[in-house]
């Protein structure tokens, strides 16, 4: 008995790798058929319709097309003309827009503000810088400018010189 047990233990030491073996390959198989565009014919459960002789299309040409005039039964035109004119007389009334300008000092010291001007106008000729007062801080803003996206570039040059530059949303005077 101790042979047989001793042969069993044997076979069963052969077939682990055989077993081994076999499942990879059975796994190596799967991996390369994932690889291979799946493809079916779904032609044959399409279903087919079958047109009517008077229903086909026919073919329009642009003098048919101007020959067969339509009017518009349902229109919003007056309705339409009401709401703009009320949209432009909103507009011919407004006195400020909103927009952004870029504020390079903010504080309660009027000297300081002012030589923050004089240092923004020597570096930055290009660009006008405006002292404001408004209780109890002193401002100096540069620009007026319709969107973050126009502001930029200046505000890129700015904080070279003007670590504190930042962008501020203001109303934007209409002349």
């Amino acid at each position: 008995m101790k042979l047989s047990q001793k042969s069993n233990v044997k076979i069963s030491a052969l077939t682990l790798p055989i077993i081994g073996v076999v499942l990879l390959m059975a796994s190596s198989s799967l991996v390369a058929q994932k690889n291979k565009p799946y493809h079916e014919d779904l032609s044959k459960l399409r279903p087919r319709l079958e047109e009517k002789p008077e229903e086909k299309m026919v073919k329009d040409t642009t003098k048919e097309r101007n020959s067969l005039a339509i009017t518009p039964t349902k229109t919003v035109n007056a309705k339409l003309d009401v709401i703009l004119d009320s949209l432009d007389l909103f507009n011919l009334m407004r006195k400020y827009i909103d927009g952004y300008t870029i504020q390079i000092y903010s504080g309660q010291k009027r000297e300081e503000a002012m030589n923050t001007k004089k240092k923004m106008q020597e570096e930055v000729p290009d660009l006008i810088a405006n002292l404001q007062y408004q209780q109890p801080k002193f401002r100096v803003t540069v620009g007026k400018y319709f969107s973050k996206l126009e502001a930029q570039k200046d505000l890129l040059v700015l904080r070279k010189n003007f670590a504190t530059a930042i962008l501020v949303p203001e109303k934007i005077p209409i002349k």
